[in-house]
C-alpha cells in the first residue's frame, strides 16, 4: 500500500470546491491510489461524503474576507504554520501530485508542495478564478478548468474537462424525464449556503401566483437555511402547495432525477448536475459572486436553451412565477431544455481530470 502512489488534494470552504475534490478522490481511489485531503477546520466539516480511506490532514488557514483588524493580520501567520505543517507531512510522506481545488483552505498546502518542488496542478470550477486559484495559477505545472471559457491570467493556458460530479450524480447522467402535465409535478429548489434566503422568500409567493390546475399536482422540494424553514413551510401551506423545506437534503441527484423543474442559483456545482442529469433550469446567479462568476457559470445552459436565467436585480415573485410557468405548461418546451441541458454536460470529467493528474506524476518522475 505504502508503494502506492499519493495524490494530496487541497481543498476546502465551501461544497463547491469540496463535491469535485470528492470525485477526483473516488476515482483516483477506484485506479489505486492513495488520496489525502488537506483542509482546514472549516473544510473539514464537508468531509462526510468521503471515502473512508481518505486520509483527512487538518491544516492552519485562514481568509482575508471574515472577521476584524486582529483577526486579519493573524491570517498570514496561521497560513505559515498551516504550510510548515504541511511541508512536515509531504517530508515524512512524498505525494505524486498535489491537486488544488481553490477556497483559502488550499494555500497551506499548495505553498508546502512549491516548497518542496512537487508537481502541483489546479482545478477552477468556476468560468473565473477564485482568488486563490488566480495566486497559484502561473505557478502550477497544469491548470484544469470546469467552465469554458475561463477567464484565466495572461500567459496561462487552460485545459477543459468539466466539473467532476459524485458518483451519486453520475448514476443519474441522462435519467428519464417526466414531462410537466396533468400528473404530480416536483419542483426543486436549491439555494447553496449564500443564496438560499433570497430563493426562501421569493419561491412560494411566486407559487402562490400560479395557476390552480398547476398548484393542484405541484409538489416543492426546497433547501432553505434553518431560521427560515417555518416561514417557508407556513407560505407554502397558505399557497395550498406541498412542500418539503430543509436545511440540507441527503439524495439531491435522485430529487432533481425527479423534477420536472430545478430552481437554482448558479454555483459551477449546481450547473454541473443539472447538465449532467438534464433538467430544465432556472437559475437566478449569486449578485455578489466575486467577479459576477455565477453569471459565467449559467452562460452555457443559457446559450443552449436549457436554463431561463433571472439576474437577481429583476428576481421578484412575478418574474419566478411567469417562467416557472413557461416551462410546466409546455410538455414540449421542458423537454427541449431537458435535452438542451445533456448536451452541456461532461460526464467524463472525472476521468479526465484523473488522467492529468496521472500524466503529471508520470512527468514528476521522468
Amino acid at each position: 500500500m505504502v508503494d502506492n502512489p499519493l495524490l494530496v488534494i487541497a481543498a476546502g470552504g465551501t461544497g463547491g470546491h469540496m463535491f469535485p475534490a470528492q470525485a477526483l478522490a473516488e476515482e483516483m481511489l477506484r485506479r489505486g491510489w492513495r488520496v489525502k485531503l488537506s483542509t482546514d477546520p472549516r473544510g473539514a466539516r464537508y468531509t462526510r461524503g468521503f471515502p473512508h480511506t481518505v486520509q483527512v490532514e487538518v491544516v492552519n488557514s485562514g481568509t482575508f474576507a471574515r472577521g476584524g483588524l486582529m483577526a486579519k493580520l493573524r491570517v498570514p501567520f496561521r497560513i505559515l504554520l498551516g504550510a510548515i505543517s504541511a511541508r512536515r507531512s509531504m517530508k515524512r510522506d512524498r505525494p505524486a501530485v498535489v491537486a488544488g481545488f481553490g477556497g483559502y483552505p488550499a494555500i497551506p498546502a499548495m505553498l508546502a508542495a512549491g516548497s518542496l518542488k512537487l508537481p502541483r496542478m489546479i482545478h477552477e470550477q468556476n468560468g473565473v478564478l477564485g482568488r486563490v486559484n488566480k495566486m497559484f495559477a502561473p505557478k502550477v505545472d497544469l491548470v484544469a478548468c470546469g467552465t469554458w471559457p475561463t477567464t484565466l491570467p495572461e500567459g496561462v493556458e487552460g485545459v477543459h474537462v468539466g466539473n467532476p460530479v459524485r458518483r451519486a450524480v453520475l448514476e443519474k447522467h441522462g435519467s428519464n424525464y417526466i414531462t410537466p402535465g396533468d400528473w404530480p409535478m416536483s419542483i426543486l429548489a436549491i439555494g447553496g449556503s449564500q443564496g438560499a434566503r433570497i430563493l426562501s422568500e421569493t419561491m412560494p409567493q411566486a407559487v402562490a401566483l400560479l395557476p390552480e390546475a398547476i398548484k393542484a399536482q405541484l409538489r416543492v422540494v426546497q433547501q432553505a437555511r434553518e431560521e427560515d424553514v417555518a416561514v417557508c413551510e407556513a407560505a407554502y401551506a397558505q399557497a395550498g402547495v406541498r412542500a418539503d423545506i430543509s436545511p440540507f437534503f441527503r439524495d439531491i441527484p435522485r430529487l432533481m432525477s425527479e423534477a420536472q423543474l430545478v430552481v437554482s442559483r448558479a454555483g459551477a456545482s449546481s450547473v454541473a448536475d443539472i447538465s449532467i442529469i438534464g433538467r430544465p433550469s432556472i437559475l437566478v446567479p449569486l449578485a455578489i459572486a466575486m467577479d459576477d462568476h455565477q453569471n459565467a457559470n449559467a452562460r452555457g445552459l443559457a446559450g443552449a436553451g436549457g436554463a431561463i436565467v433571472i439576474p437577481e436585480k429583476d428576481l421578484t415573485a412575478n418574474s419566478l412565477a411567469k417562467c416557472i410557468a413557461t416551462v410546466l405548461q409546455d410538455a414540449e418546451g421542458a423537454a427541449k431544455m431537458a435535452q438542451a441541458a445533456l448536451t452541456q454536460s461532461r460526464p467524463n470529467a472525472t476521468e479526465q481530470l484523473a488522467n492529468l493528474v496521472e500524466e503529471l506524476a508520470a512527468k514528476g518522475r521522468g
